[in-house]
């Protein structure tokens, strides 16, 4: 299955721990026979969630660069880009349902290149009963899912 995974799973490559979440996540995921894939946004939001804890002093730069270079670098991780049309109309779609647009980006790159989005969050989650996400869905990947890692795995 063709999955893209949210930015929670990478967190450990860059030196952030997340509860509750294996560090492996997106090497057990390959090893399951999936096609991992990201968006290029989460580059972003790595990078910005990165900053916040060299700031903070918590966490080394170098660290931070290390892990951004060893995602953008692996070949085994598909790059999405946020800047094609279809996936920038269905972000702007999907902003009506999510407040937060980088999630609307993440969402989007999904449904249009991926047959799963793999997350923890909530929000996103709870679109599963949303029935205006369901109509989009109906016309955009029909067979599309969101699924968390334990649900993948």
């Amino acid at each position: 299955m063709k999955l893209l995974i949210d930015t929670t799973y990478l967190l450990p490559a860059i030196g952030i721990s997340v509860k509750n979440l294996p560090r492996d996540a997106p090497i057990k995921l390959i090893q399951r026979g999936h096609q991992v894939s990201i968006s290029d946004i989460i580059i972003f939001e790595l990078s910005a969630k990165g900053a916040k804890q060299i700031t903070a002093g918590t966490l080394p730069a170098e660290r931070v660069t290390r892990g951004i270079r060893a995602i953008v670098y692996d070949e085994a991780i598909e790059r999405i880009p946020v800047y094609d049309t279809p996936i920038l109309l269905t972000a702007f779609k999907l902003r009506s349902m999510l407040s937060d647009f980088i999630d609307c980006l993440i969402l989007s790159s999904a449904i249009n290149q991926c047959d799963a989005l793999v997350t923890e969050d909530n929000d996103i989650q709870n679109l599963k009963r949303n029935k205006e996400f369901s109509d989009l869905l109906t016309t955009k990947n029909p067979k599309f899912k969101i699924q968390t890692l334990t649900e993948t795995l």
